[in-house]
């Protein structure tokens, strides 16, 4: 009973104090969504520099033009037949070819890189190797600044437009000797396994043809037109599954047979693959570039420091007014809270 009295004689002290910590909590959350709506209305400054951005136009075009153009056109004349096949013309992990002829299988791929402040002149030098005899032009890319070229030589005429390549100071020049032995030994392998295909393909079809005509015979003589329709039946479907094995042998040896001689075609050649590129001293296109860049970041920055003393310079004004108003709101709320609590508390 006694715990009761004194509960009940403390029951006052128990609300006043509980007021008063429900009242701090009210306030701090005012201050707290206050501020957090102040701050994330304080975007000013990130929007104009977004509207002052939105005067940028695009940059010119650039020049890089890569020899991916080449590489395509090389990778084009190869035939995915094996795991070999489908490498790139270039690769570190060399196949290990069998025998000691590989030699006799060697290709030669130049690689010339010329900056020029001629462009036009030194392009048309390259091009003009086109209308020679033992020169075939496989792809041709010509740009505002740059120029590509990949053909191939005659291997008796190598020295001579090697050493009119070389005439133009290439600032890279690289020499790539390899072997297509490998790809020549599976597509000699593959050739063979299909012929056999082919062969044995044609002697089933053959058999199964003769078998069948004794089958039919037999039927015939035998009077029963059930048993020769299914046999004829049987043995239409039979020849119309072989023979489109063979055609699709057929036409395997004939993608086979061309991708072959392609290859050994290459023995006959050396490629050439031109990268040319414009470097000039003063180059007008640039300057003007550079000038054009200059004019829009002068831009950019005028219209960011108008908006910064006219739109956003009233906005700032209004949000010093918006921290004063909530200033002067709290500051009355805290006088007048505090003196409601003080009565509550001498109560």
């Amino acid at each position: 009973m006694d715990f009761f009295n004194q509960l009940k004689a403390k029951f006052p002290q128990i609300l006043k104090i509980g007021g008063l910590a429900l009242g701090v909590l009210l306030i701090l959350s005012l201050l707290l969504s206050v501020t957090s709506s102040s701050f994330s209305s304080f975007g000013f400054q990130n929007s104009a520099k977004q509207s002052g951005d939105s005067f940028g136009l695009k940059m010119t075009e650039s020049i890089g033009h890569v020899a991916s153009d080449m590489d395509d056109a090389v990778m084009n004349k190869q035939l995915s037949l094996s795991s070999r096949n489908v490498t790139p013309a270039v690769s570190y992990e060399q196949p290990v070819n069998i025998g000691n002829d590989s030699e006799n299988y060697e290709i030669t791929e130049y690689n010339a890189s010329i900056e020029t402040r001629r462009l036009k002149d030194t392009c048309a030098s390259v091009a003009a190797l086109k209308a020679l005899d033992y020169v075939v032009f496989e792809n041709a890319n010509e740009y505002d600044s740059s120029c590509n070229y990949y053909f191939k030589v005659a291997s008796e005429n190598r020295e001579e437009i090697l050493n009119k390549i070389k005439a133009l100071d290439p600032k890279d020049f690289t020499e790539n000797i390899r072997t297509i032995k490998s790809q020549v030994d599976d597509y000699t392998g593959e050739e063979e396994i299909l012929k056999k295909k082919l062969t044995s393909v044609e002697s089933t079809l053959s058999n199964a043809i003769e078998a069948y005509d004794e089958i039919t015979e037999v039927a015939r003589d035998a009077k029963d037109a059930e048993s020769l329709a299914k046999i004829i039946d049987s043995k239409i479907r039979v020849i119309e599954s072989l023979s489109q094995q063979k055609i699709n042998i057929a036409e395997q040896l004939d993608r086979l047979g061309r991708a072959k001689a392609e290859q050994l075609d290459r023995l006959n050649y050396a490629y050439f693959n031109i990268s040319i590129y414009e470097n000039k001293f003063i180059d007008g296109e640039v300057l003007k570039d550079s000038w054009k860049s200059a004019v829009q970041k002068f831009v950019r920055d005028t219209n960011r420091i108008l908006q910064d003393l006219s739109i956003n310079f009233v906005l700032l004004i209004l949000l010093i007014i918006q921290y004063a108003l909530y200033l002067l709101i709290i500051t009355i709320a805290v006088k007048y809270g505090w003196k409601v609590a003080k009565k509550l508390w001498n109560k």
